[in-house]
């Protein structure tokens, strides 16, 4: 299993999302994030992934830890464990990085169908404020979800 994390940006009643240029999940918007490395902190790694993609500095005590997504899939080649943040207050203007190209969007207008297939299931929990443990089951290729579970906690 990998560990790895996930940040919106929030401001008003936007949010930001990223299109991935390149890579796993290329041409879906999803929020900045990636893969926790050994001995780094969750936190830190969401932090160092948000500076990577979009060039925005933030401190730990500015995340909002919104709850847990875990995926799993038949084969266990895409199981994951995701840590998914708000973050409401950063420093810089978020930049097009050669990995992601940011963009606001009202919370109520946003691309469920070029995102992920499972995000249009707990992404309104968060927006509701809700903080959630979600458990998605995929297919072998990690591309189609077959069954879920969305927890508020």
């Amino acid at each position: 299993m990998k560990v790895s994390t996930l940040c919106f940006l929030v401001k008003d009643d936007q949010i930001l999302l990223a299109m991935k240029k390149r890579g796993f999940g290329e041409g879906r918007w999803n929020g900045v994030g990636g893969k926790v490395n050994e001995g780094e902190s969750i936190e830190h790694a969401a932090l160092r992934e948000m500076e990577e993609e979009i060039g925005v500095t933030a401190m730990e005590n500015d995340l909002e830890s919104m709850g847990l997504l875990r995926f799993r899939s038949k084969n266990e080649k895409f199981d994951w464990d995701c840590h998914v943040f708000f973050l409401r207050t950063w420093r810089g203007v978020p930049q097009e990085s050669e990995e992601m190209r940011p963009a606001w969007y009202p919370t109520d207008q946003l691309p469920f169908d070029a995102m992920w297939p499972d995000d249009k299931h707990w992404f309104p929990y968060l927006l509701a404020g809700k903080k959630i443990l979600g458990e998605f089951e995929f297919d072998a290729e990690g591309k189609n979800f077959l069954k879920f579970l969305i927890k508020e906690l």
